[in-house]
């Protein structure tokens, strides 16, 4: 359909100067999925990727998906132990890569499928076959992709889709677009392709526009693009606005009409940011690996909204949920309930708790598949609240919780205060463990300028002082996943090789021989 729509046009552009068509698109996928069908796989079976952000990895993700089989997306920077334990959770077997990768997956027992052998396997014959058989239709109630958490609290968990619950996602992520990408007009993917990229690139195939997909933020190859005029949209996550916004200080990129953003809070400091490189034009998304975007959405003006001067409510702001989106914010220790109604406890923070036509069907980890609870609710681990206007405030995660000196604090919180230091690329409140207060609480700044410890206690000054932390640290670069998300965890054990607690009453961080 979409090659006799668009045929030559450009689908995908990626970093490496290769360019895809909508012709190619469609012979290279229906090549994949004839080739899966050759070896027998099912429809619903597990077929794994192991590919860097290419025109590759969009042609091979259409192919999985039309055979119907199960596709698993593999980050391309997960070493052989990660890979192992997702073969593990998904029990795939075959793993289509690149030949660089292809000798360690044969050693660990992993069939391989080598993306250009593959490629040369689009001969005369194949392409008569393929012009000639109709793949036949996909059930939408089998397994029809595995996603893998970002292992921030853990070891990855695998989450399963059905066929029909992706394609109901992809759709209303259609249909949340602010506007509908017109053949030509461009979007630029940085992040790994195996997230949110794919699900925009998508998107925005299916309107005939065409995606420019990069390895990451390689500010030299996005420099023409973005001072060029060429842009429609990119998809930046606050880690990527963050780099992108240093490095074009004092410039304007007005003509892009939305700057598609979301996977972590965008603070104020950085929105100020992005506001003044990019004009009003930023857009806030929740989505999880469990249930991807779009779970809420605030629009561009609403974004703008919320981050004129004024009081706010302490946490980040993702907006209304989106068509068929159920939300309500679980009180454990009260038993209090509520939804998306503005009650008397809706701006009391819980857990929350979502149900949704796109949502996955459960998580796989080491002891086998768990759906997810009774009458389809997804528990989500995140904390928050309902602001007065209906929009959904997140606050933190349940496990994040700092428990010092008796009291219980949200790190959340705290760092939507900080957000409005500019004096540091980003900061985030962590903690390490202590005898005397059970936690002590610490804020961990990348890339700050001289001062940013008084400006940060100046922002907290009207903050309880149990939540102000005890200590302010510098580093150059905040640990983070493959998908740009900080790890909490890993910046606790960081700290631990920097500095020697001495506890008590007092706490003292006590710098570490460097010897």
């Amino acid at each position: 359909m979409l090659a006799d729509r668009f045929g030559d046009r450009p689908a995908v552009i990626d970093g490496f100067g290769k360019t895809l068509s909508f012709n190619q698109l469609s012979t290279y996928a229906h090549t994949v999925a004839t080739y899966l069908v050759a070896l027998g796989i099912a429809p619903g079976q597990a077929v794994a990727s192991l590919l860097p952000n290419s025109i590759e990895a969009v042609w091979t993700s259409y192919g999985i998906r039309l055979c119907g089989a199960a596709e698993t997306p593999l980050s391309s920077g997960y070493t052989l132990d990660e890979i192992l334990w997702c073969a593990q959770l998904a029990k795939f077997q075959y793993v289509i890569t690149t030949p660089e990768r292809e000798c360690e997956l044969q050693a660990a027992g992993l069939h391989t499928i080598n993306i250009e052998t593959l490629l040369n396997q689009q001969n005369e014959k194949i392409e008569q076959d393929i012009l000639s058989k109709a793949l036949p239709a996909v059930d939408a109630n089998i397994t029809g992709r595995i996603l893998f958490t970002s292992g921030t609290t853990g070891k990855p968990k695998g989450v399963t889709y059905t066929h029909g619950a992706r394609w109901a996602g992809e759709q209303l992520l259609k249909a949340t677009l602010p506007f509908t990408p017109q053949p030509g007009e461009k979007i630029l993917l940085m992040t790994p392709f195996v997230h949110g990229a794919s699900l925009l690139t998508y998107a925005w195939c299916d309107h005939g526009a065409t995606v420019i997909l990069h390895q990451g933020v390689q500010i030299d190859h996005i420099a023409p693009l973005l001072q060029g005029n060429q842009l429609a949209a990119i998809f930046a996550p606050p880690t990527v606005l963050a780099k992108i916004t240093s490095a074009f200080e004092g410039q304007t990129m007005h003509s892009i009409q939305c700057v598609f953003t979301g996977t972590q809070p965008l603070t104020a400091a950085v929105y100020k940011k992005a506001r003044a490189l990019f004009g009003p034009h930023i857009r806030i998304t929740y989505g999880k690996s469990e249930c991807v975007n779009p779970i809420t959405v605030l629009d561009r003006e609403a974004t703008q909204d919320y981050f004129e001067p004024g009081d706010r409510d302490s946490g980040a702001c993702v907006g209304w949920p989106a068509p068929g989106v159920e939300i309500r914010i679980v009180h454990h220790d009260a038993s209090i309930q509520t939804d998306t109604q503005l009650t008397t406890e809706a701006q009391t923070d819980g857990e929350i708790y979502l149900r949704a036509p796109h949502m996955s069907a459960g998580l796989i980890d080491q002891n086998g598949f768990k759906p997810h609870e009774p009458e389809g609710w997804h528990q989500t681990g995140d904390l928050g609240h309902f602001d007065t206007k209906g929009r959904l405030i997140l606050t933190g995660r349940v496990a994040d919780v700092i428990k010092t000196g008796g009291y219980r604090v949200n790190p959340d919180e705290v760092e939507a205060a900080l957000g409005q230091n500019e004096l540091a690329t980003q900061i985030c409140v962590t903690s390490i463990a202590s005898d005397y207060w059970g936690e002590i609480i610490v804020a961990v700044a990348e890339n700050a300028a001289q001062g940013w410890q008084e400006q940060s206690r100046a922002l907290l000054s009207n903050m309880s002082r149990h939540k102000q932390p005890r200590h302010y640290v510098s580093v150059d670069s905040l640990p983070r996943n493959p998908q740009g998300k900080i790890s909490r965890r890993q910046i606790s054990k960081l700290i631990l090789t920097m500095y020697r607690l001495v506890d008590g009453p007092y706490p003292e961080l006590l710098e570490r021989d460097p010897h």
